[in-house]
């Protein structure tokens, strides 16, 4: 009698799977067909047969500089960045049981930007060149090193997260303290980055201020390798974490009771997905909103399991990295819209949306 009333449900859990799981493979779909269309959209136009064939190396010369230098580049800068900066928050919200955490909200972003403001000015890496600022969006201006610059900018986003840390780790913080950590030690990079730009020049308050726009048409292929296999890496982790995140979701308490070493998975935890963050952070600039809204709309669709939500949580962030870098290339036509504008202008309206729904769990 048991096994005949659990047999709809277990019917039912079935189902509701395969809708997941179809879910994810049309987030893959989605995200196939809009690389391609990064990939033909723009000012210089190409046609589906031109993709075609200069992906098989058959293409004319300007043909394939532009696909293989300009946008191929962007387009896998754009995936990964979402992909990472989307999974460093879903795992923040997760161990910190806060559904506000991000990169941006505990001062990672912040401290980043602090940390390249502090090499442009004080270290005197911008200047003037003939050459941009490895991107359109910044006219005359570029930066003399840019590998100190970025050397400082994970330095200031470690710094960040070392500082929270340590901070729970002595005072054991609540998880709503360390947000508050976090809020305090983004006011904190705030206020220095703005008294480095008081001091600087002209040239060198420029530069930062592009610098901290958010740009995924900055880096070179070698870049992108070293981004993507942080990321991939990272997400390998976390999917072999997986029972830790979902019992962790379920409460310390539970977590405990489970067996979970619950401050070494949080302290292990914190220290990976910031790294992510830092290092996409130094490479692209500071880029809103992924963090934060792509962790909640994964959980909106597929619940709070992580082994479905951490990589639809990554997918999602792609998609809407990827698509606003997409758009502020169309919108202005010489790809020298940050991305980090359009995801501000994307993101506040949704997150709005979200807290007025209520959408939080």
């Amino acid at each position: 009698m048991d096994q005949i009333l659990s047999l709809p449900l277990t019917l039912s859990y079935q189902a509701a799977i395969r809708r997941k799981i179809m879910l994810f493979f049309s987030a893959v779909t989605l995200l196939g067909i809009l690389t391609i269309s990064a990939i033909v959209v723009g000012s210089y136009g190409i046609s589906l047969q031109d993709v075609f064939w200069t992906l098989l190396g058959q293409g004319e010369g300007a043909m394939r500089t532009v696909i293989w230098n300009i946008r191929l580049p962007r387009i896998f800068s754009a995936i990964i960045a979402g992909c990472g900066l989307a999974l460093s928050g879903t795992v923040f919200q997760c161990l910190l049981k806060n559904p506000l955490a991000s990169a941006s909200t505990l001062g990672i972003s912040h401290g980043a930007a602090f940390g390249a403001a502090f090499a442009i000015v004080v270290l005197g890496a911008g200047g003037f060149q003939g050459s941009a600022l490895r991107t359109g969006a910044a006219g005359q201006l570029y930066l003399q090193s840019i590998y100190s610059v970025m050397i400082f900018a994970f330095a200031g986003a470690m710094m960040a997260t070392l500082t929270i840390l340590a901070l729970a780790r002595i005072k054991r913080m609540s998880v709503e303290s360390v947000i508050l950590a976090g809020v305090a030690l983004s006011s904190l990079f705030t206020s220095g980055t703005i008294l480095i730009q008081y001091f600087a020049t002209d040239v060198e308050i420029a530069t930062v201020v592009f610098w901290t726009f958010g740009d995924v048409a900055r880096s070179n292929w070698r870049e992108i390798g070293l981004m993507g296999t942080i990321t991939g890496l990272a997400l390998v982790y976390f999917i072999l974490r997986q029972w830790d995140l979902n019992a962790l979701t379920a409460g310390e308490d539970v977590a405990r009771g489970l067996g979970v070493e619950i401050e070494k998975i949080r302290v292990w935890g914190m220290l990976c997905a910031t790294l992510v963050a830092a290092l996409i952070t130094c490479f692209q600039g500071v880029i809103a909103f992924i963090g934060l809204l792509a962790p909640h709309i994964g959980r909106r669709l597929v619940g709070p399991d992580h082994r479905l939500l951490t990589p639809l949580s990554c997918l999602i962030g792609a998609l809407l990295l990827l698509a606003a870098d997409t758009s502020g290339r169309i919108l202005v036509g010489s790809g020298a819209m940050p991305v980090g504008v359009i995801t501000s202008f994307m993101g506040a309206p949704l997150f709005l949306y979200l807290l007025l729904r209520g959408q939080w769990k």
